[in-house]
């Protein structure tokens, strides 16, 4: 009897750990709260030497199929990119509803609003500057700080849009540099964000320049900033895994915090990350093969820039590498006619070309690129033009 009473307790406890198992995964594959910020569009509708007025209509976005998430609370907070002092001038800020199936407030008071799912609705945000001499400004930095409330209870989020006010001269007399095989040409941009395209920046900026048989690249945090593949590491919950395998990475590497470790879980998953951990430190110490991990866990874990890992305000930021490399060049040629390749490069030498249009001098690139002409700090050089010397 005892014997039976064993084996039913054993079947019970057994049950009861499958059943959690079975929550616990259904509970990780839920999407939360998962309700963000679509930058829309942005427009400088003043623009005075004095006084500045920009208009912005984003839209929160609820990404779940079955959930509704509400919004009972929402604010509005710009900063001042420059490359001096900011004391002198006032920044005003306004942020309105925009639903399609309630008026807004003659207050502007955000009532608790509710996202059906698979839906989104509209803000309005106009932010208004003045000052002697606004000349000087580089960017506006607006974020957008709402509260979501949903099955995963009271969570903050933080939506960001980076818009340019300053714009380089694409006609302004550049220094090109030769190289053994090519003559390269860093082309500043403004300070490119969400609002801008790969094409566009290369159209407004390369073309100027471009002869037939230029080879045009873009590096590849650019390219991802472009494409919004940047998370505040206030949104990262961290789990057990990054928690714990990113103190086994070297302190300058973008998975040595818990935030960086956990934006690559998010990409490929615990069980691959885990894997790739093991399997690489088995080889590093047992067949001498470092860098086995990054193989394991995919391109993406030798691309993410932990926080101060680009130019500002996305220094704030962890930047994922980009989607689709291969796509964005393909555009490129196709609408500029230019080949063109998307780079990762940094001032020990290292050149990795994500992707390149066909028929593209790999060997050349490398060549143009070994001593990062584009530089490695904030020159806001993201796009290199090569020009072949034979």
């Amino acid at each position: 009897m005892a014997g039976i009473l064993g084996t039913l307790v054993i079947l019970l406890i057994l049950l009861a750990l499958g059943v959690w198992l079975l929550i616990e995964r259904q509970y990780q594959a839920r999407p939360g709260n998962q309700l963000e910020l679509e930058s829309g569009k942005w427009t400088i509708t003043s623009r005075e030497s004095q006084h500045y007025v920009i208009e912005g209509e984003p839209s929160l976005v609820n990404l779940t199929r079955t959930l509704e998430i509400m919004v009972p609370e929402i604010s509005v907070e710009a900063e001042l990119l420059s490359g001096a002092s900011v004391d002198d001038i006032t920044v005003k800020t306004q942020l309105v509803s925009n639903h399609e199936d309630a008026p807004a407030r003659p207050d502007n008071y955000w009532f608790a609003y509710i996202v059906k799912t698979a839906k989104s609705t509209g803000l309005k945000i106009k932010i208004d500057i003045q000052g002697p001499d606004l000349s000087r400004l580089k960017a506006l930095w607006v974020k957008v700080h709402y509260l979501t409330y949903g099955p995963e209870g009271r969570i903050p989020k933080m939506g960001n849009v980076v818009v340019p006010l300053k714009y380089p001269d694409p006609n302004a007399p550049q220094n090109w540099r030769s190289t053994p095989k090519a003559e390269v040409l860093p082309i500043p941009t403004h300070l490119l964000g969400p609002l801008d395209s790969p094409i566009d920046t290369v159209k407004r900026y390369v073309e100027p320049y471009a002869k037939p048989g230029d080879i045009v690249t873009i590096g590849e945090t650019p390219v991802a900033i472009m494409q919004g593949r940047w998370r505040h590491p206030s949104s990262i919950k961290p789990g057990w895994v990054a928690k714990r395998i990113c103190y086994f990475f070297m302190p300058t590497s973008s998975l040595a915090t818990a935030c960086g470790m956990q934006t690559l879980v998010d990409l490929v998953g615990p069980v691959r990350v885990v894997y790739a951990f093991v399997v690489g430190a088995i080889a590093k110490k047992l067949l001498g093969r470092p860098g086995m991990f990054y193989v394991l866990a995919g391109d993406q874990a030798r691309l993410i820039d932990d926080v101060t890992g680009t130019l500002p305000p996305y220094d704030q930021f962890i930047v994922l590498g980009p989607q689709h490399p291969e796509k964005i060049v393909q555009e490129i040629y196709d609408a500029t006619g230019l080949k063109a390749a998307i780079v990762d490069v940094n001032d020990l030498k290292a050149v990795k070309i994500l992707a390149a249009t066909p028929g593209t001098d790999l060997d050349l690139v490398t060549s143009a690129l070994i001593d990062n002409p584009a530089g490695n700090a904030d020159e806001q050089t993201p796009v290199v033009l090569i020009h072949p010397k034979s």
